[in-house]
């Protein structure tokens, strides 16, 4: 992270978010998209004979999930600035620019890069551990930064 950015957020009184509430906050968002998408299987779900058969239909959902998800995180993060989890958690997504909400695009790439990063065994979560200021693969794509609220 640059100095310039530090002195900013410094005079704003904005702190990075620890990665353990980023990671709570995932797993919030995860469990109530997949709530949700059991729901919207369940009539399927209870005709399935086996756990082969749920499987194949979860599997069946893989690309509609993704939507799902890319839909969920554009929405609420150009919206609110943060997801259900991460309003849970008291955490926010803020522009690297602005200091303001990502907008509709910066929004819709952060997601998609995402996803992509959660297609790829997480290795875009694993960087964001281990860079000084916890930007993932899909923060530095959409230049954000994930704060305390």
């Amino acid at each position: 992270m640059n100095e310039e950015l530090l002195i900013r957020l410094h005079h704003e009184e904005i702190t990075l978010a620890l990665n353990n509430k980023r990671a709570v906050a995932f797993f919030i968002d995860e469990i109530l998209l997949s709530f949700i998408l059991i729901i919207a299987l369940w009539d399927s779900f209870t005709e399935a004979s086996s756990t082969e058969e749920i499987i194949l239909l979860t599997n069946s959902f893989v690309l509609e999930f993704m939507m799902m998800k890319i839909i969920y995180q554009s929405f609420f993060v150009m919206q609110y600035g943060a997801t259900l989890g991460k309003l849970a958690m008291k955490i926010r997504v803020i522009e690297i620019k602005t200091l303001n909400n990502p907008n509709v695009l910066v929004a819709l790439n952060r997601s998609i890069i995402r996803v992509i990063s959660e297609m790829l065994l997480y290795l875009g979560f694993l960087w964001g551990i281990l860079n000084p200021a916890r930007q993932t693969w899909h923060d530095l794509s959409a230049k954000t930064l994930v704060v305390n609220a």
